[in-house]
């Protein structure tokens, strides 16, 4: 089967477990996804998230035309075993997954801002007494005459958030087909309403 599908993030519950201990999961709506072209080396390109022919551009409306299916706003290629057996305008569902299967989550973190040394390096800051007005700036970064550059790399204040992570162990706990449902213990990067990539280990 395909090794993973496109979802959606709508954020955290709380459930149980069998000796009653309660614990909180991330609930995300995988799918349905739609085959959209069989390409090369086994992959197939899957659709997710509908939307009006008007949002698309024409190149793209062209191979959703030539697939038989919807416009779509995310598109994704995933690696299939059965390739051969897939069709194309076929449903990929939750059911892909089982409860108790690891998975990976790709997705975009939270946009912060500009930030700071100290809340996007975690650095400890300045003395706060005795006349001291380095509380908070990152304090000296580079040499003096030579090589009178600051070298590539350096912690300094910049854009925090906002880039991809990949959540390389999340357990799923629960699969709720019926309602396109995975849930999953773990980190799961994003804001609700995130699109989510989740590929099997």
């Amino acid at each position: 089967m395909i090794d993973g599908m496109i979802g959606k993030k709508l954020g955290m519950v709380q459930i149980f477990d069998e000796s009653g201990h309660a614990f909180g999961v991330t609930v995300v709506e995988a799918g349905p996804c739609t085959v959209i072209q069989k390409r090369e080396n086994s992959k197939v390109q899957l659709g997710f998230f509908e939307v009006k022919e008007s949002k698309v551009t024409k190149p793209r409306l062209g191979v959703f035309k030539k697939a038989g299916t919807v416009p779509f706003r995310i598109l994704k290629e995933f690696s299939a075993e059965d390739f051969d057996s897939l069709a194309v305008g076929q449903e990929i569902r939750a059911d892909i997954f089982n409860p108790g299967d690891v998975v990976k989550v790709i997705g975009t973190s939270k946009g912060k801002g500009f930030a700071g040394v100290m809340k996007r390096w975690n650095f400890g800051g300045g003395r706060e007494t005795h006349g001291s007005r380095s509380h908070r700036i990152p304090g000296s970064v580079g040499q003096c005459a030579w090589p009178s550059r600051v070298f590539k790399g350096k912690k300094l204040p910049g854009r925090l958030g906002g880039a991809k992570v990949t959540a390389p162990s999340v357990k799923v706990v629960d699969v709720r087909a019926d309602e396109n449902l995975i849930f999953l213990k773990g980190p799961v990067p994003g804001a609700k309403g995130t699109i989510v990539f989740i590929r099997k280990k």
